[in-house]
């Protein structure tokens, strides 16, 4: 089974660190994600905390 997209509308790109703010995704990971494989999608989805870190301190 396909790793689901983990978008959830909120899409607004932070411009310091490249990554949504809904998604925690970069601008190129979105745009490739029907093309990724499920390990690359799978390891984008394990860097959410890091991501997260990393966005709410740039607020």
């Amino acid at each position: 089974m396909a790793v689901a997209s983990p978008c959830i509308d909120i899409c607004k790109l932070d411009r310091k660190t490249d990554l949504c703010v809904g998604c925690l995704r970069t601008a190129e990971e979105i745009r490739q994600w029907r093309k990724l494989s499920d390990s690359r999608r799978r390891r984008i989805l394990a860097e959410r905390c890091r991501r997260e870190a990393k966005l709410a301190w740039r607020r």
